[in-house]
């Protein structure tokens, strides 16, 4: 949604916030057998942009890497 008037995509999506519970992987892919991009620790932030099955797709922080994490390692802020 921040960069509607900047960039065109076919859709914008609202970010929901929420903080790793747990540290987990940050995968291109929703697999668990996905290259991992980075490893992220408890408590960083991540901004969840969509959900599908039991994985979440965002960005980590404001200017992150974008990847996958499961759910069951967020929390809602």
């Amino acid at each position: 949604v921040r960069l509607a008037g900047k960039v065109f995509v076919p859709h914008y999506a609202e970010p929901m916030p929420h903080r790793l519970a747990a540290a987990s992987p940050l995968r291109v892919a929703a697999r668990e057998d996905a290259e991992v991009r980075d490893r992220l620790p408890a408590g960083v932030p991540f901004n969840v942009l969509d959900m599908a099955g039991q994985w979440a797709w965002g960005q980590v922080g404001e200017d992150g890497f974008v990847g996958y994490v499961p759910l069951a390692a967020l929390q809602r802020d």
